[in-house]
């Protein structure tokens, strides 16, 4: 599987983005997809997950009012959509899956993902 993560840019604070992440290589009908983000010196944290099979999400309590994750099948793409945007959003969004064989593991386990992208900067002006 290779993901290719895109739609990040620099926007002021307020504002709305939406990141995309195209996955080639094998359909995701059986897989797991998240959303991290690592900003310089800290550690990589899930903003956002969802079960490609079920569409059940994933958000911590910090984001949930401001992110939303989604999936098109038609395009094996995962989205997120990020709302509200504030300073402390900046960070390189990465996304990534993790096949069913995984999916006993708790979608915060950063270590049960299989497959990440490049990732996708995102930076946000007070």
């Amino acid at each position: 599987v290779q993901l290719q993560a895109s739609g990040g840019g620099l926007v002021q604070a307020g504002g709305s983005l939406r990141l995309s992440c195209v996955a080639s290589g094998r359909t995701l009908s059986s897989y797991g997809m998240g959303w991290f983000r690592q900003s310089p010196g800290k550690e990589r944290d899930i903003v956002a997950a969802i079960s490609w099979s079920t569409g059940r999400t994933y958000s911590p309590d910090s984001v949930v009012d401001r992110f939303i994750i989604y999936r098109d099948s038609t395009k094996n793409t995962v989205y997120l959509q990020i709302h509200n945007l504030k300073p402390e959003d900046t960070a390189v969004y990465l996304c990534a899956a993790r096949s069913a064989l995984r999916s006993h593991f708790a979608v915060t386990n950063i270590g049960s993902y299989d497959y990440w992208g490049q990732g996708t900067q995102v930076t946000v002006s007070s």
